[in-house]
């Protein structure tokens, strides 16, 4: 007989999620493969316990239960910050590529929805499945994914809709992973483009580098961050209510990320040193409190997977995959690259996109500075890339995703 659940406690719960994110590191430091392949801590670690966990249920021990309403508060915390750390400055200097790729990725988004319902429907799972395995997992991430997965389970009666989009959200990762940086060097090698010699840092690169590395947290700055944050959720909070009022459906760390770009932008400057609050801009404890919700976040939602509901669905999630893959690699080589100038620019930015198009904002930065630290610097994309998939994508996402659940 198969023993009675095991359910933890929200303190309990959080504690492991602790524990997790140690546990990831720990990997990630013992393993190549993952480092290589730019596989986030987390995601280590949480896999790792949801597969020990899965092994304990199918010989009969106890199923795990975990109590998750701290970590979908974790998730507002991370995109408030991100919206924070938006600047409308930062758009002027990309110029017109960067609004050339934003087009060709909102198109992407469109057309790899498509083909994720289209796939889903040929082979007989429910359309809502191949959406899943569409900008919900590939382009959001798990952080999307996980946002998303309680409205498919309420208006689709998926209760496996949490594993589906992690499992395509992770599948997605690594093959963002491994394949950004060899289309950048086949691009490279194929059209015999230029490339810039390596060479010692650039002076005010450095020199950024230097202040960054300098940079102290104290309690004001710590707390001024803080502060911010919840500002932004509770006036994030008054305007999802407002957006529900009118018939749209969002998840709240959408109107949180909305409200952290405006005051951020709005807000003017420190004036006088003598206030002891002030808004943070792009500050060393917003950064931290962002990768730490970020973190947690994620370990605490990949631990909680119950992989065991995924057996009927690996063969149709890789097929499915592979083809939104073909699709991706179709478009960076057919569009980005010759949009983008044919040129070293270009081909860093399409190792970027490939990250975009299956993974995330840290799988695109991964994988161009991998090219870059082979062939040389690439400021253009460095910048373009970036904007596009962090200022705009999640923004974007957050209309398309709505826009086909509500036509399926």
């Amino acid at each position: 007989m198969a023993m009675q659940p095991l359910q933890l406690t929200p303190l309990l719960s959080t504690t492991t999620g602790f524990l997790v994110l140690f546990i990831g590191k720990r990997l990630n430091l013992e393993i190549p493969f993952l480092r290589r392949f730019s596989i986030p801590e987390p995601v280590s670690g949480g896999l790792l316990v949801a597969v020990l966990l899965s092994l304990v249920h199918l010989i009969g021990g106890p199923e795990v239960g975990f109590n998750l309403d701290s970590r979908d508060f974790l998730l507002v915390y991370f995109f408030t910050t991100v919206g924070m750390n938006a600047r409308f400055s930062d758009l002027r200097q990309g110029g017109p590529a960067l609004f050339i790729l934003l087009g060709i990725t909102i198109g992407f988004m469109t057309i790899q929805n498509l083909i994720g319902v289209g796939m889903a429907t040929l082979m007989g799972l429910k359309p809502a499945t191949g959406l899943l395995v569409g900008t919900i997992s590939l382009i959001g991430g798990h952080g999307t994914t996980i946002a998303w997965a309680p409205t498919f389970v309420e208006r689709f009666q998926m209760e496996n809709a949490m594993e589906i989009g992690i499992a395509a959200a992770t599948f997605g990762l690594v093959l963002a992973s491994a394949s950004g940086g060899p289309i950048a060097q086949f691009l490279i090698r194929r059209f015999g483009v230029p490339c810039p010699e390596l060479s010692p840092a650039d002076p005010e690169a450095a020199r950024e580098q230097r202040e960054s590395v300098g940079s102290t947290i104290d309690m004001t700055g710590f707390l001024s961050a803080l502060l911010a944050i919840n500002l932004c959720i509770i006036s994030g909070k008054v305007l999802n209510v407002a957006i529900a009022s009118a018939g749209l459906k969002l998840p709240l760390f959408v109107p949180c990320l909305l409200v952290g770009i405006l005051l951020s932008n709005l807000l003017p400057a420190r004036q006088s040193q003598r206030v002891v609050f002030h808004w943070p801009r792009q500050s060393p404890a917003l950064d931290l409190i962002g990768e730490l919700s970020l973190g947690i976040f994620l370990a605490m939602s990949l631990m909680s997977l119950q992989l065991w509901t995924l057996v009927g669905l690996a063969l149709p999630l890789l097929v499915i995959l592979l083809v939104q893959f073909l699709f991706a690699l179709v478009v960076n080589l057919l569009l980005v690259f010759p949009l983008m100038g044919r040129t070293y620019d270009a081909a860093v930015i399409c190792a970027g996109f490939g990250g975009i198009s299956l993974g995330s904002t840290p799988t695109a930065m991964a994988n161009m500075t991998a090219v870059t630290q082979q062939y040389g610097p690439s400021t253009r994309a460095f910048l373009i890339v970036p904007l596009v998939s962090a200022f705009f994508l999640d923004l974007v996402n957050a209309l398309l995703i709505p826009a086909f659940v509500g036509r399926l």
